[in-house]
């Protein structure tokens, strides 16, 4: 299983992914825009936007690029690791 991050803090990068291993998920962390973002996001299992930190343009590059995989999209105004656990337990919820 994968989830790709955007959003958050720079410095809590391994952190996220720490977390999200002990849920059992792969993490890809986007903290920043980059020109090559489009293309790494892939077909995630799940997608975290921790809307708070991050642009609009970052937000919309993302939507467009998971339109029509049917991947379900958690957004999230705080970036701390409780509002990423929550997301993650509500997800293992619905997948069990």
């Amino acid at each position: 299983m994968s989830v790709v991050i955007v959003g958050g803090n720079d410095c809590m990068v391994c952190q996220y992914k720490n977390l999200c291993k002990k849920y059992g998920y792969r993490a890809k962390v986007f903290t920043q825009m980059t020109s090559t973002m489009k293309d790494q996001i892939g077909a995630p299992d799940l997608l975290v936007l921790f809307t708070g930190t991050v642009s609009h343009k970052m937000i919309r590059c993302v939507l467009s690029e998971c339109k029509g995989q049917d991947v379900p999209i958690a957004r999230c105004h705080s970036s701390s690791l409780s509002a990423l656990r929550s997301v993650l337990e509500q997800a293992n919820s619905v997948n069990e």
